[in-house]
């Protein structure tokens, strides 16, 4: 994922050095500090005194993981696309922070009122969860979509 200098204001005080160390993390946020501090060619110290800046400016939210494209081609994923009953909306979103499989929720405009990704371990599974959503009080329609195949993932 590149990082763009527009996105960060004069007071994160993001230098290209920082950007480096950003882009490492991004595709691997498990690197030691010794193997950071080899590739920008900078001592360890630096680097950790940077990581602690960062996250301490809230430039970096979170150091996460991405599971493997083996354990990713065997889950079957979907977007659910929920139109919501007036005022529902912190109902529904309490509702789906108890499914396991929900991944995500995104709050949108448009003629929907909230994208849910989901992800479960069998299409089984996944029925189950598109049925507990649409049963959630509030929610007034769902459509669904099936996610086949990736093709770009940043």
């Amino acid at each position: 994922m590149s990082v763009d200098m527009t996105n960060f204001t004069d007071d994160t005080q993001i230098d290209g050095r920082d950007l480096d160390l950003i882009r490492l993390l991004q595709i691997d946020s498990r690197l030691s500090t010794a193997t950071l501090a080899r590739r920008l060619g900078v001592s360890r110290t630096t680097v950790q005194t940077r990581i602690d800046r960062l996250v301490g400016r809230g430039v970096i939210g979170a150091f996460t993981i991405r599971l493997g494209e083996a354990v990713q081609a065997r889950r079957v994923r979907g977007h659910v696309l929920v139109t919501a009953a007036p005022k529902a909306a912190a109902h529904i979103e309490a509702a789906l922070r108890t499914l396991p499989q929900v991944e995500a929720l995104h709050s949108v405009s448009g003629p929907y009122d909230m994208i849910v990704e989901v992800a479960a371990n069998s299409i089984e599974d996944l029925d189950r969860v598109l049925d507990a959503i649409g049963m959630i009080d509030g929610v007034e329609r769902t459509t669904s979509s099936i996610i086949l195949s990736t093709r770009i993932r940043r």
